[in-house]
Formats: structure tokens, C-alpha cells, sequence
């Protein structure tokens, strides 16, 4: 029995006519980009984030970069952002001319420790992007508090998170933006690219909405150099399908993360460090992710049984080769460090079965014995 990291398949089965219909209604109507699709899809997922708007954008990186050029960001600025993340988001720093400044992570989550922040900061400093990571929250009081007492923009990038939950708010309605991501193997994926930047602050969006659509109000127009990056209507409309699931499917991961919990203390291993929650935060498990030392043959032994795994991520971002110029040697990240070592990422989506969780476990169990 094979069983994949995340399982698109399975997920299409479930809503198959729903689909197909949404996406005839879009061929019908042949109105393809910035169309009723979008605009309603931006609605309902502004509301689902907390947000009072929301802007749809062509990836996830897109509404990164769009979300720092909205927020005043750019040469000259530097921005603190986790040191264990994708890369995405320091790409986006860099693509509007910053400079990414990195800081250690709390091993208890594998997100931006805010205790870390002071002595990160610089004189240039002017925002922070905290980085959601595997679908918990970052701890945004001190995060905002600091910001606050330095006037920096926060950009949440909630690229993996969409639904989480932080005191009982959703991740995405703190900050001055937040980036969403809609790959296809997000919690919310479209059926290719798509990302959505939402905001409670409207200057914040009309920037967006003026720097999507190449700095254009009105055709042949161009008030600013923008670029070109808008969802088109039939991700839009696939996306609205898949919305009105998703809280739905975030139950679905967490009862998934239980069973996992549950079956690694039935089979006793004890060799493994399991996700936990942290108080006051909903996660919603993007990716399930252990942490153990002998990681290698581990994942070798899930391999040989047909079950896929991830390494998310096995290189710190300050190592990458594309952003070592902006990384002093004299800088550490032991904990970034340690996790890159340690993390591994097991199947996780919401139609993965009891069954396929035992599997799972026992055979870590067995390789671990």
C-alpha cells in the first residue's frame, strides 16, 4: 500500500462534480481574469482570515513582494524573517531591494523565536516577517509588541497556515498584510499557481490592486511600474469550491495529528520528538513534522515501504548559496541548525486513514526498535 505525502487525488474524488461544474461556468462565461470569480473568492477568504480585504495575486511569492512594496518597503530597508522557512521569503525581500536579516527559531515550534528579535535589529531595519511554519502560529504578541516599539511593518506569511489560529484570531488579521499561498498541496490549493495578499489597512490594498495589474486604474494608464500577477477565473472558482471545505478539512488534519499522536505512544517510541501546540494556538498541520536523530534510515525504511516523507527544510536559509552574501560568517542559527538535522515530515492530509497512520507508525516503530 503506497501512501503519499499529501493526496490530491483523493481530495478531487470528494468534490469532483463541484469542480468540473465551476469550471464550465467559468468557460460559459469566458470572462477569464479579474472577473466575478476573483472578486468573490477575495471576499470569502478576506472574511475567513479576519481581514477587511483581500487581493488576489498570482502565487504566494507574488503576494509577499506585493505586500512589502504596499507596506513601503524597499532599498535601503532591512527585514527580520526566520532562518528556517522556504525560500520564497526571502526572495521577496530581496526582490524589492531589502535585505533579509535572519533569526533563530524556537525548537518548540520551528517558527521566528521573538526573544530573538532585539538583537537582530538593525539601524535600517523598518519590518518583520513572521513565517507560519508547518501550519502553527508564530507567537504574535511579542512579535507585534516589538514591532510597535520600533514602528516596523509586520507581513505575515501565512503561505502555510491559512485557518490557523492565534488566541482565538485568525493568523493573517495581525499584521499591516498577510501573503497566502494557493500551490496546489496547501491546505487551500488551487489546481496550479495562485496566491491572495489579505490586510485590514486600505491603502495597503489599493497599492496591491494599482501594483497587480502593471500600475493600471484604467487601460493604457500606468500611474506606478507594477507588474502583472492576478488569479484567473478558473483557479478563482476551483478555490471557492475548495473554500467552503476547508474548515472542514483543518478538523480533519487535526484529528490526524491525534491518531498519529496516539499511535506513536501505543507502539512506545520514545525516540521521537511529535509537533505539539503551543497554548493558545490552533494549528491546522499543514505538514506533520517529527523530529528525530537518525533521520536518515528512518526515512530510507518509509521509502522501502512505499511511504512518502519530506525533509522540510534540509538547509538554513542563511547556508542557501543565493543568500550567503547577506549572512556575516560570525552569524549562528544552532537551533535553525538542529532542526534542518532533525525534521521530517510524514503523510498528512484529510483523507488519510487510521489505517494508513498505523502503517506509518509501526514501521518507524520497527526500524527504531
Amino acid at each position: 500500500m503506497q501512501i503519499p505525502l499529501t493526496d490530491l487525488q483523493a481530495q478531487y474524488r470528494t468534490i469532483r462534480r463541484e469542480i468540473d461544474r465551476a469550471i464550465q461556468r467559468v468557460l460559459d462565461r469566458g470572462q477569464f481574469i479579474l472577473g466575478p470569480e476573483g472578486a468573490a473568492l477575495e471576499r470569502d477568504v478576506a472574511a475567513a482570515c479576519g481581514a477587511r480585504e483581500g487581493i488576489a495575486v498570482a502565487s504566494g511569492t507574488d503576494a509577499l513582494e506585493l505586500a512589502l512594496r504596499a507596506c513601503g518597503i524597499g532599498p535601503g530597508d532591512d527585514v527580520l524573517t526566520s532562518a528556517f522557512s522556504f525560500f520564497a521569503t526571502p526572495e521577496a525581500i530581496l526582490a524589492v531591494g531589502a535585505r533579509p536579516v535572519f533569526v533563530d527559531i524556537d525548537p518548540a515550534t520551528c517558527n521566528l523565536d521573538p526573544a530573538r528579535l532585539d538583537a537582530a535589529r538593525t539601524r535600517r531595519t523598518r519590518a518583520v516577517i513572521p513565517v507560519h511554519l508547518y501550519g502553527h502560529p508564530c507567537e504574535m504578541a511579542p512579535i507585534l509588541a516589538f514591532a510597535r516599539r520600533h514602528r516596523l511593518a509586520v507581513v505575515e506569511d501565512c503561505a502555510q497556515a491559512i485557518g490557523a489560529r492565534y488566541r482565538g484570531r485568525p493568523v493573517g488579521s495581525f499584521g499591516d498584510a498577510a501573503a497566502l499561498s494557493f500551490y496546489p498541496s496547501k491546505n487551500l490549493g488551487a489546481y496550479g499557481d495562485g496566491g491572495m495578499v489579505v490586510t485590514n489597512r486600505p491603502d495597503v490594498a489599493r497599492r496591491i490592486r494599482l501594483l497587480r495589474a502593471h500600475g493600471s486604474r484604467q487601460q493604457y494608464r500606468h500611474l506606478v511600474v507594477g507588474t502583472n500577477s492576478r488569479l484567473d477565473e478558473l483557479q478563482a472558482a476551483i478555490l471557492r469550491v475548495k473554500l467552503r471545505r476547508l474548515a472542514r478539512w483543518s478538523d480533519a488534519r487535526r484529528r490526524n495529528a491525534r491518531r498519529y499522536a496516539a499511535a506513536f505512544r501505543r507502539h512506545g517510541v520514545r525516540q521521537v520528538e511529535l509537533p505539539q501546540e503551543q497554548p493558545g494556538c490552533r494549528s491546522v498541520y499543514y505538514l506533520y513534522t517529527i523530529q528525530l536523530s537518525d533521520r536518515r534510515r528512518v526515512q530510507g525504511a518509509l521509502s522501502r515501504a512505499g511511504i512518502a516523507t519530506q525533509v522540510a527544510y534540509p538547509s538554513i536559509l542563511p547556508h542557501q548559496p543565493a543568500l550567503r552574501r547577506w549572512v556575516a560568517r560570525s552569524q549562528r542559527f544552532p537551533q535553525a541548525q538542529e532542526a534542518s538535522r532533525r525534521v521530517l515530515s510524514l503523510p498528512m492530509y484529510p483523507e488519510l486513514t487510521a489505517r494508513q497512520i498505523e502503517r506509518v507508525v509501526g514501521r518507524i516503530a520497527r526500524c527504531l526498535a
